[in-house]
């Protein structure tokens, strides 16, 4: 399956989140950090989701970009 993440970058630190997975997350003080974390978090949540037999949500968001000129 291929999830798509949020990454988000905070003052000291990265978070991320997988939004068809509510509740996997992962922060990290570099993005590599933590895009390798939520691979890693995605993995154990899909984990425990089967291992309670829960149904494995099918990936359906996705993410575009929109540019627009400088003020």
């Amino acid at each position: 399956m291929r999830y798509a993440i949020v990454v988000e970058k905070g003052p000291t630190s990265y978070g991320a989140y997988v939004p068809d997975l509510p509740g996997c997350v992962a922060a990290a003080e570099t993005r590599e950090e933590v895009v390798q974390l939520i691979r890693e978090a995605i993995e154990f949540h899909l984990e425990e989701m089967r291992n309670e037999g829960l149904a494995i949500p099918e990936a359906s968001s996705s993410a575009e970009y929109v540019e627009l000129a400088a003020a």
